[in-house]
């Protein structure tokens, strides 16, 4: 792989909550990482579900190699149309111009009828990918915030008979928006409509390589509960939601130009800020994504697809 030239680095992880997020120094993410170092970074993951990385210098070509370092990367989006740059599909811009681009004139998302946007990037897809890696080109200059919550602590969380009961059930992930709906001229509506993305995952899925429980629903994708009640699935969802959001699950993050942000899409959700398109100064960041592979729940059974591709490598 030409990895083989790499030398040892002295890696420093420092946790930033008491259950999410770790910042890691010592190291340059634009060289090839040691074998060591890939080890000590997939150790953090797996214990704190994101990590974080100051002042590095990546541009997009740098950013893939980075990730390529922890699996396959992915195309930018199953929505990315003709945003994404030419010779670099694989990266999926975050700003209010490429979300401008992307979805229509002047798009901005509009808040969940499920609360905060808590969500796992594409859990609509049948493999949601298993990691992204956000990197900062430009940030206000304060303002637009990520949070972060680490869904297995939610899990392990509940109580047991709650923990029970959700182990055996299953939900409907799909892909759509308010925004979607109130304004179905717009490019997304069209993108949706004519790729519809649909799943059902179970609600608690099994880490491939952890083997924790977590739990696997968001707000922003997920609508019901199937073979449950339409009152019994919002009620049920609602419990699941609020302690998603309760605080002690969690970790900000402050963007500065250079910062990356790498967490495991299987194990933690984040939150995109709302408070920043007030503050002079443009909040551009780039994403990859690496392949995921089919959610398994407790009972041993994978995901069905309703509607849509495996997610994979162009």
């Amino acid at each position: 792989m030409g990895m083989t030239a790499a030398t040892d680095t002295r890696l420093d992880v420092a946790p930033l909550s008491g259950w999410t997020g770790a910042l890691i120094s010592g190291v340059d993410l634009s060289s090839p990482l040691s074998a060591n170092d890939v080890k000590t970074i997939r150790d953090a993951l797996h214990t704190w579900k994101v990590v974080f990385f100051r002042d590095q210098t990546l541009d997009h070509a740098a950013q893939i190699a980075f990730g390529a370092q922890f699996g396959e990367v992915t195309p930018g989006h199953p929505y990315e149309g003709d945003s994404a740059p030419p010779e670099f599909p694989q990266i999926h811009t975050v700003s209010p111009a490429a979300y401008d681009h992307r979805y229509g004139t002047k798009y901005r998302k509009k808040q969940s009828p499920n609360g905060p946007g808590w969500h796992a990037d594409v859990t609509p897809l049948i493999n949601p990918p298993s990691h992204s890696i956000l990197l900062a080109e430009k940030v206000p200059p304060y303002g637009g915030d990520t949070q972060f919550v680490n869904v297995a602590a939610v899990y392990q969380g509940l109580a047991p008979a709650v923990r029970a009961l959700i182990d055996d059930l299953r939900a409907e992930h799909r892909f759509e928006s308010t925004a979607t709906a109130e304004r179905s001229t717009e490019k997304i509506g069209d993108l949706v409509r004519t790729n519809p993305l649909a799943s059902v995952h179970p609600v608690v899925r099994v880490h491939p390589e952890t083997q924790e429980r977590v739990v696997y629903v968001n707000p922003s994708f997920t609508k019901e509960i199937v073979n449950l009640s339409p009152r019994e699935s919002r009620h049920l969802l609602d419990l699941l939601f609020e302690q998603i959001a309760r605080p002690e699950y969690a970790v900000r993050f402050k963007w500065e130009p250079g910062s990356v942000a790498f967490w495991d899409n299987r194990a933690a959700l984040h939150l995109a800020p709302r408070d920043f398109e007030h503050v002079h100064g443009d909040r551009v960041l780039h994403r990859i994504t690496l392949v995921g592979d089919v959610p398994v729940g407790p009972d041993g059974v994978a995901s069905e697809s309703i509607s849509g591709e495996f997610f994979g490598a162009a």
